[in-house]
This record gives C-alpha cells, sequence and structure tokens, in this order.
C-alpha cells in the first residue's frame, strides 16, 4: 500500500504524520521550502489544553519548556480592572510558544520516525486521481513523481491543493489588523496575560482599541494592537510608538527599559472551503479554513483536523476503503468550524461597537469582557473545542443510553484509568493509537491490584464484549466519572470524543455504537470503485 502524501510541514502538517505513524500507517510529508523554520518571537500560537495534549503525547516532549503557561489573566477596560482569572488543575492555563520552537519540537520527532519521509525542496504542481491512488508531481531541485494512496493539502492559506481541485474558498478579507511586537521586558505582572481595551492614554478615536500581552519563557512578550480599520502602513514610528507609550501606560511611569526582538502585522481573514474531501484527497488546517478573531486561534482547529483525520485514514489504509468513515471529516469537522466562524462574525461587530449581547447569546448577560475572555481562553461558541453531536457517525436509537455529564460526541474528561497491564494512567494518555477506547466506571478498584478485580463481577462479560467488537479496543477502569453512576460504560473514539455512555455491560449496544462509529462495515475495493 502507498504512503499517505501529505502536501506541507507546517505544524499541521507535520502532526498529521506523526498521527498517522502512531497507527502504523506511512506517510511522505512535501516541503517546499528547505526543511528549517526561521525563527520568528512574534510568531507564535495559543494551544489549548487538548491540542497541547495531542502534540505531547505525539512528540514525547513536553511543550511547556519551550513556551509558557500563564499564571492568569487580567483584563481592563481604561483604569478598571474587569476580571481576574488565576489557572489551575479546575482551570488549565492555555500555552503560549513560539511557532518555530513547535515545529521544531515535531521536527525533530519526526527525525527518528521510520514510517515518515520529509522531502524538502517539493513544490507541488500537479494532482492526478485514480480508483486506487493518487500521483502528485513537484517542482524544484528535488521535483519528481509521488505516488500515495491518499494525499491531504496542509498547505496554508493558498493551498496549491485546494486551487488544483477548483474548491471554492469563500468568506470575509481583513476581517481585522494587529500591529505585533515581540520584546523582553518586565511588566507589573508577571506571567499574566493581559487584554486591555480603550486604554486611558488612547482616548479618543478607532485607534483607542485595545492590546493584549501574552508572556513567554525568558521575560519576553508579545503585544498585539488592533489596528483601525483601513490598509494604513503600519510604520516602524507608529509601532515604536505603540511601544513606548504602552509600557509606560502599565508601569505607570517613564518608559521602561526593552529590547524589541520582531514585529509584524497579524491580518485576520474568515474564510470555508467548500469541500474538504474530493476523492482521495483531502484539505486540513488553513487550507480549509481561516479564523482568529477575538482570541481563536487557527491552529487549535487545524490540529484538530489532523486528530480526527488520522484515525480516519488509519482503518481505510489498513483494511480498505471506508467512505462513510472518510466522509465523516468533512462533514464533522466543517460543521464545527463553521459554527465557531458564525460565532465571531455574529460578535465581531457587536463588541467592537459596543452594542449588546443579548442576539448573540439569548438569555444571557454576559458581558464584551467575558466573550473577549472565552475567546482568548478556550471557553465558549468562541474558544471551546466542537462537539459532533450531528456527526454522520453518531449512533441511532440505542436503548441502554445514560446520560453523563459529557454529551455525545463532545471531548471526554481526563480522568485517571487503569490500563489493561496494571498501571494507572491518564484517559487522555490512551488516545491517538486508533483503538477504541471502553472505559467502565468502577468505584474501589483503584485501591485493589488489578489481578483481584479483573475476572471479578462485571469485568469477565465486558471483556469478551470488548474483544468482539468489529474494531479493535482498548479496556480501561476508571474509579469515576463526571455525573456516571457505578457500572456505566463509556464508548470513545480514539479521537477523545465520547460515542455513547451505557448503563451497563450491553454487548449489542456497545457492538452496534461501535459499528456505528466506523461508518457501518467497511467497503471492499470493487464496491468502493463503482462509487
Amino acid at each position: 500500500m502507498d504512503p499517505v502524501i501529505i502536501v506541507g510541514a507546517g505544524p499541521v502538517g507535520l502532526t498529521l504524520a506523526l498521527a498517522l505513524a502512531r497507527q502504523e500507517v506511512p506517510s511522505v510529508v512535501l516541503d517546499e521550502g528547505p526543511g528549517k523554520d526561521e525563527p520568528r518571537p512574534a510568531r507564535t500560537v495559543v494551544l489549548r489544553e487538548d491540542t497541547e495534549a495531542l502534540l505531547e503525547r505525539l512528540t514525547g516532549v513536553p511543550l511547556a519548556k519551550g513556551g509558557a503557561h500563564w499564571a492568569g489573566w487580567r483584563s481592563m477596560r481604561r483604569k478598571q480592572v474587569m476580571r481576574e482569572i488565576t489557572f489551575d488543575d479546575t482551570e488549565p492555563a492555555p500555552l503560549h510558544i513560539a511557532q518555530h520552537v513547535l515545529t521544531g519540537a515535531l521536527r525533530q520527532a519526526l527525525a527518528g520516525e521510520r514510517l515518515v519521509k520529509l522531502a524538502v525542496d517539493n513544490r507541488l504542481d500537479a494532482i492526478e486521481q485514480e480508483p486506487s491512488g493518487v500521483t502528485a508531481h513537484t517542482r524544484g531541485p528535488k521535483g519528481t513523481w509521488w505516488r500515495g494512496s491518499y494525499l491531504v493539502g496542509c498547505d496554508g492559506p493558498r493551498s496549491t491543493v485546494r486551487k488544483l481541485l477548483d474548491i471554492r474558498f469563500p468568506g470575509r478579507t481583513a476581517v481585522e489588523r494587529h500591529a505585533v511586537a515581540a520584546l523582553r521586558t518586565e511588566l507589573p505582572w508577571p506571567d499574566q496575560a493581559l487584554l486591555h481595551r480603550v486604554p486611558p492614554w488612547r482616548t479618543s478615536g478607532p485607534s483607542a482599541g485595545e492590546v493584549t500581552g501574552r508572556p513567554l519563557p525568558d521575560g519576553v512578550w508579545r503585544l498585539d494592537w488592533l489596528l483601525p480599520p483601513g490598509k494604513d502602513l503600519v510604520t516602524p514610528e507608529l509601532l515604536l510608538t505603540r511601544i513606548r507609550e504602552t509600557l509606560a501606560g502599565w508601569t505607570e511611569g517613564p518608559t521602561p527599559p526593552y529590547e524589541l526582538l520582531d514585529t509584524g502585522v497579524h491580518t485576520v481573514h474568515h474564510r470555508l472551503a467548500r469541500r474538504w474531501r474530493v476523492g482521495r484527497v483531502f484539505l486540513a488546517g488553513d487550507a480549509a479554513h481561516l479564523l482568529g478573531a477575538l482570541g481563536t486561534q487557527g491552529l487549535d482547529e487545524g490540529l484538530r483536523d489532523a486528530d480526527n483525520l488520522a484515525w480516519k485514514l488509519a482503518p481505510a489504509w489498513h483494511h480498505g476503503p471506508h467512505e462513510a468513515l472518510l466522509d465523516s471529516y468533512q462533514a464533522e469537522r466543517r460543521a464545527v468550524v463553521a459554527a465557531r466562524l458564525r460565532a465571531a462574525d455574529q460578535a465581531l461587530p457587536l463588541v467592537r461597537g459596543g452594542a449588546g449581547l443579548r442576539a448573540v447569546v439569548p438569555g444571557s448577560a454576559r458581558g464584551h469582557d467575558s466573550l473577549l475572555t472565552d475567546g482568548h481562553l478556550g471557553r465558549g461558541p468562541l474558544g471551546a473545542p466542537g462537539a459532533y453531536a450531528d456527526s454522520p457517525l453518531a449512533p441511532r436509537h440505542i436503548e441502554g443510553e445514560v446520560d453523563v455529564d459529557t454529551p455525545p460526541g463532545a471531548p471526554v474528561t481526563d480522568v485517571r484509568v487503569t490500563a489493561e497491564d496494571g498501571s494507572f494512567v491518564r484517559l487522555r494518555d490512551r488516545l491517538g493509537r486508533g483503538a477504541l477506547l471502553v472505559v467502565l466506571v468502577a468505584p474501589g478498584t483503584g485501591v485493589w491490584e488489578r489481578k483481584h478485580w479483573v475476572t471479578a463481577g462485571v469485568m469477565p462479560r465486558l471483556a469478551a464484549a470488548v474483544t468482539a467488537l468489529p474494531h479493535p479496543a482498548e479496556l480501561l477502569v476508571a474509579e469515576s466519572y463526571p455525573g456516571a453512576a457505578a457500572h456505566t460504560v463509556l464508548l470513545v473514539r480514539p479521537d477523545g470524543h465520547l460515542v455513547t455512555a451505557l448503563s451497563g455491560v450491553r454487548p449489542a449496544d456497545l457492538y452496534a455504537a461501535a459499528e456505528a462509529t466506523l461508518g457501518g462495515p467497511a467497503k471492499t475495493e470493487a464496491t468502493a470503485g463503482s462509487r
């Protein structure tokens, strides 16, 4: 079987390659560059808890060493502190990291991966499809023809893959613009991220705006100033003025010493590709969607694209075409991103224009500050990971289904579980291996050795049911799970979304839910080729 061709060696493409390798699927990553990333301290990303965990599983590297978990969040309006949040175990802090540091960790993990070939200096210029595979042509010093089973375009906003497939990419251009600076200095709020709206040193006009400060390691900060509408150039003089007045305003004195490391202009676009799959070719990341206003980070969604697609490509690669499963990638991911874009496009004029929010969040009296905070911190409609409640993979009419605090289709809570070898691990650590997870909630088992309870009670019957499932599955045991009664059985997808919760051991229901999660029985090559 030919490898999966991945076009683009950014964080999404590299993550997809590693995710496929963990499921024994080989890939070729076509990198149009030299295989190195220019250090840009002003080009950073904010990772939420789930995407940080995904990358750490794949790289084996604690990313916090190269980035910064914020100690807290502070939002201000004029001179008034509107809200302060301290991050702890109940409120996990986002991770702020330079993109070149993140990409470097991914490249280092790929360097020792036997199933991934990184092909540098290869720029895609042609794609040919047939029922049995994909052929891609690249130009450059090492340009050649590449043969693959599938092809995934992770090649950014100007995606060549998307253009070759003639897929429309409608949306809005320059929704917002921000001037950006990375600098080393001391601020009154060490390690705390800050959103300051209408700072008192800018008292009139659209340029009063807002400024965001996000800490990085070694005393470095990324500052973003919302620019007024228009296409005015951000001159060095303008940027230096913004830096000096902001630092002086925050320290309430003369401008403190600072070292300017990098600058840039961040332009926010909102776009969504019409199609994310054409035959054996898929789009992911910025090739499929652009978003980024109100603190929402497009990379988070791109990483979730990779996680979603990897576990669906793996069964197709190993066992033959599984069209319903592959089709569900577009159905699930495009719906989630579209909902987030709609929420941002509805909220943005109100937040920037000062109107109320009741039309955005019916029945809620949350203010602008709460909405902005949710977006920046990965919560609410602007920031929280999406759920797949309406997925075509969602099982229907499961008689034994019960409610837990996690709705079907939503990401599961990361609880401690006992693995099949008797070790205690986090539930999230068992994701991304291509297997379904079956979790029995059994209070009291954590104090006993596995050999004492593995053959007791409902365990033998549940173990037999798991063995009979139509897809590899791992049986785990949890002392508790939010909202779950004793002997509740959870079925979890390889990407960490809940399929269903069952009241006890129900082999027929468990099998039906697992089969639905896989899109039904797999089709043969002949059947798939006749579509």
